[in-house]
């Protein structure tokens, strides 16, 4: 990150969970106004806008903020697609080129399955590569399914270790009034839901939940005079890795192995340094595969680490302390709400979830299925 550093200055969340009265659009606006609210800054100040959704989606949701941003991006990579467009609006604001830019997103996917409303054909590519797997009609699911089998036939990983990612997230949901199911899980609990692809049962797989949020990304001079504490971007690096699971050279390791390092390098710190984690947590083999690219434990070690109950809270890597997209909250590309609770941790804003003297938390997205990787480092106090 060249030039003026960069900070998160706002955070902000909408109504989440279930919300048949409002619109993804009317939910991008609620987590606009709470992030810049938190920021402290007027909506004048606001010069870039990243938002998507729909083809004009950042000069639609301007308009409906009442914006004229200079500076716009609407980069979809799936989950992931947050972390990228932070890195992009980093480097612009590093670059000189202007001091303040929101981030904010919406969704009402819970809502949408109520309503019978048809996700877009565009969420699950059916041409190009994909053309030569959509005839055997692979769904989602038995993609992760497939990449936790691998996982477990070359490394020994248990049903139970992979359960434990679920139990953890839960105990933390316990400890957010804001999470969607704050109901504890024993492993056992998990083995005896429904199967839903083998080794999955459905307390395996992330919520659908409606919601959004928002994020104010500041130049350091601009920074000094907000409200709150500002959280620092040490480091961001992204990376691709396939679309189609014939071109995935390795089922158990993902491209996280490749964005990692390159944030950690940036931030001139390791993985040990690290003091709280949010990871992205669609499915629990996601989660598995993360620690290890992102070399929290050796590859293979993923099952044993996560089993030893390091994700929980009181635990050697504290991972999504809001309760991760398992228990608190998940409307389509959970990357937003990472950076909202990284950022909420850094600032001890998290009450009973707060993990004592967090300085540096690893956040990391994941869009498709293991398709792209998008890792950032923030810091407080740096």
């Amino acid at each position: 990150m060249a030039g003026d550093r960069v900070a998160v200055v706002g955070v902000g969340l909408s109504d989440c969970g279930r919300t048949p009265d409002k619109t993804a659009t009317a939910l991008m606006a609620q987590a606009a106004r709470a992030a810049v609210a938190d920021a402290g800054i007027a909506k004048d100040d606001i010069e870039g806008l990243g938002a998507h959704g729909s083809l004009l989606a950042p000069v639609e949701v301007a308009e409906y903020l009442g914006l004229r941003p200079t500076w716009i991006d609407s980069t979809d990579v799936g989950g992931s697609s947050w972390e990228v467009m932070a890195q992009h609006a980093a480097a612009a604001i590093a670059a000189g080129e202007l001091d303040v830019v929101l981030l904010t997103y919406g969704s009402t996917a819970r809502s949408d399955v109520k309503r019978k409303v048809r996700a877009s054909a565009a969420a699950m590519p059916t041409g190009g590569a994909m053309q030569y797997e959509t005839p055997y009609a692979p769904t989602l699911i038995a993609k992760y399914a497939m990449a936790a089998r691998r996982h477990m036939i070359e490394y020994g990983t248990t049903v139970d270790q992979l359960a434990e990612v679920a139990v953890a997230a839960h105990e933390w949901a316990a400890m957010n009034p804001n999470a969607f199911d704050q109901e504890r899980l024993t492993v056992e609990d998990v083995a005896a839901a429904p199967m839903l692809a083998d080794p999955f049962t459905s307390r395996h797989v992330c919520l659908r939940t409606d919601g959004g949020g928002a994020v104010v990304l500041a130049s350091e001079r601009f920074a000094k005079d907000c409200a709150k504490q500002p959280v620092w971007i040490l480091g961001a690096a992204s990376a691709a890795s396939h679309v189609s699971m014939s071109e995935w050279p390795d089922f158990t390791t993902s491209a996280a192995g490749v964005s990692g390092p390159r944030a950690f390098a940036m931030a001139g710190v390791t993985p040990a340094d690290i003091d709280v984690c949010q990871l992205y947590d669609s499915f629990t083999s996601t989660v598995l595969l993360t620690v290890e690219d992102l070399g929290f434990c050796a590859k293979g070690e993923g099952g044993a680490f996560i089993g030893s109950g390091a994700l929980r809270p009181g635990g050697a890597l504290p991972t999504n302390t809001d309760g991760g997209g398992l228990a608190s909250c998940h409307p389509g590309m959970r990357g937003m709400f990472l950076m909202v609770e990284a950022v909420r941790q850094l600032r001890g804003e998290c009450g009973p979830r707060q993990v004592p003297d967090a300085e540096l938390a690893c956040v990391h997205a994941m869009g498709g299925f293991f398709t792209h990787s998008a890792t950032m480092i923030l810091g407080a106090n740096r």
